[in-house]
């Protein structure tokens, strides 16, 4: 080895084989020879295009694990690890599959196994209007796609619900009705934002359709020896379709003979076409690297996922025309909930240099705690932490202090006095309050020195309605802390490797 980085390593482990097979007479053949002898030595995930000054009109590339994308043009062609990247050069594209080997000129293309024998892949059309980078007037493409929850939403609902029947429907399970009826657990999987949105949905399709439901990490599901039988169902939640653990997590599920799903923003993703079946979210591109409409849509989508199944099972017409009729209204509570960006700018300007900040939440408000902690941590790079209100007195409130804001995300439910309780426990103990009502309630305001008042919408609905403030408080104390809100530091938008 001349190094120590894995790029450098493959480089040389190429041009050894590439010396060893070509001898006094070098040709394009001996380099695809020694790239594939380079890379069945190869362990791990690997997405490459590799150039060689012996022939300067020539890349070559392969992929295991990771994506790689080829852009047909004319007199042209591209590789890429993301079809958006081709936008403007190319309206053709071939996904390629793990292992296979592309050899590109300018004029010509060729896709290969590892035993050289040529592949007549499926090419397919790029839908340019998906991927526009276009801000629309908007300072950042986070405070843009922020905006166009209502309208992604509206995407995500067309076509879907069914109002003679009461219920949703989606075109890609691949499951029929018997399946459907049968599934006795469902494992929710992903890593991140996309993990947030499934423990939403744990909440939805255990109340509306009465199946144990269980979420996991992507990247600790993989290597669990999870008991499951044909019964059980895994479905993996990511915004990119690449995702390298819940990717994992699908073939995983799939060599145990368990059926799955995916919930996948991008069409053609690998995810979603090595997953048995699917529902896109159809939120439209998102360019920041904080995800927020494809949670919105993440979370809709396994409500109509848990409506789909209860009213195969327990949940009646009259209960499903409920839960549609809260669908339906939930685009225009968004953009009234919209309309408070104004006042969570000015409480972001009286808490900007707060050294941390507490989110706490019960039931359904819970995962959308741990989702605000995290947003703040990904732009604004305050230490936040995300908790069940009633944990609260079980550690976190040691932190607790007059520098450090308590954020209480609230609705007027079951848990509504007990979350009054905890919150008036961080109040005694002289931590500012800021308060996400549900509704404007007197005590509240009393209590808190802030408060965000959203609409009021169904119980299992409510994360989608109480989320965006924090999404907009996070951006706004990103700003005013001089950070990159759409390039975070060290972070990526696709997580395409371990």
């Amino acid at each position: 080895f001349k190094s120590e980085t894995d790029t450098e390593v493959l480089a040389h482990l190429v041009s050894y084989h590439f010396d060893k097979i070509s001898g006094d007479m070098p040709t394009v053949d001996n380099l695809v020879q020694a790239v594939i002898a380079a890379l069945s030595l190869v362990k791990g995930t690997y997405g490459i295009a590799l150039v060689c000054p012996l022939f300067p009109n020539l890349v070559i590339g392969s992929r295991l694990g990771s994506p790689l994308v080829l852009g047909l043009g004319d007199g042209e062609h591209f590789l890429a690890s993301d079809p958006s990247a081709l936008m403007g050069f190319s309206n053709r594209a071939i996904y390629l599959d793990d292992r296979q080997i592309c050899v590109l000129t300018p004029d010509s293309w060729s896709i290969l196994d590892m035993k050289q024998v040529q592949i007549s892949p499926v090419i397919e059309a790029l839908n340019h209007e998906v991927y526009s980078p276009d801000k629309a007037g908007f300072d950042h493409f986070m405070l843009k796609e922020i905006h166009e929850q209502a309208e992604s939403l509206e995407n995500a609902l067309r076509g879907r619900l069914d109002e003679d029947e009461w219920t949703s429907r989606f075109g890609g399970l691949n499951l029929d009705s018997k399946q459907l009826r049968n599934i006795e657990r469902i494992i929710l999987t992903g890593c991140g934002t996309s993990y947030h949105a499934g423990l939403v949905g744990e909440y939805l399709i255990e109340e509306l359709a009465r199946i144990p439901v269980e979420v996991e990490y992507a990247s600790e599901f993989r290597y669990r020896n999870s008991p499951m039988n044909g019964r059980s169902i895994v479905i993996g939640i990511t915004q990119s379709g690449e995702t390298a653990d819940t990717l994992a997590a699908i073939r995983e599920s799939k060599l145990k003979g368990i059926p799955s799903l995916a919930i996948c923003n991008v069409v053609g993703s690998t995810i979603a076409r090595e997953a048995d079946g699917g529902v896109y979210l159809h939120a439209g591109q998102e360019i920041g690297v904080a995800s927020t409409k494809a949670f919105t849509n993440q979370v809709v989508v396994l409500a109509m996922l848990a409506l789909h199944l209860g009213r195969m099972r327990h949940l009646s017409a009259f209960q499903g025309a409920q839960v549609v009729e809260s669908l339906k209204e939930l685009p225009e509570a968004v953009r009234q909930v919209l309309a408070t960006e104004a006042q969570v700018r000015e409480i972001a300007i009286r808490y900007c240099n707060s050294p941390q900040i507490l989110f706490m939440g019960r039931q359904y408000l819970y995962p959308v705690a741990l989702e605000a902690a995290l947003k703040m941590k990904e732009i604004s790079y305050i230490h936040s932490e995300g908790y069940p209100a009633a944990e609260m007195k079980h550690g976190p409130i040691a932190l607790v202090d007059r520098d450090t804001p308590s954020v209480f995300l609230i609705s007027r439910g079951l848990m509504f006095n007990k979350v009054m309780s905890n919150l008036e426990e961080v109040k005694a103990r002289g931590g500012p309050v800021i308060a996400v009502a549900s509704e404007r309630i007197l005590e509240l305001s009393r209590k808190a020195d802030e408060v965000i008042v959203v609409p009021k919408v169904a119980e299992y609905l409510q994360p989608v309605v109480s989320n965006i403030p924090m999404q907009l408080f996070a951006y706004h104390m990103a700003l005013l802390r001089g950070c990159d809100v759409d390039k975070p530091r060290n972070l990526a938008k696709s997580v395409a490797v371990e």
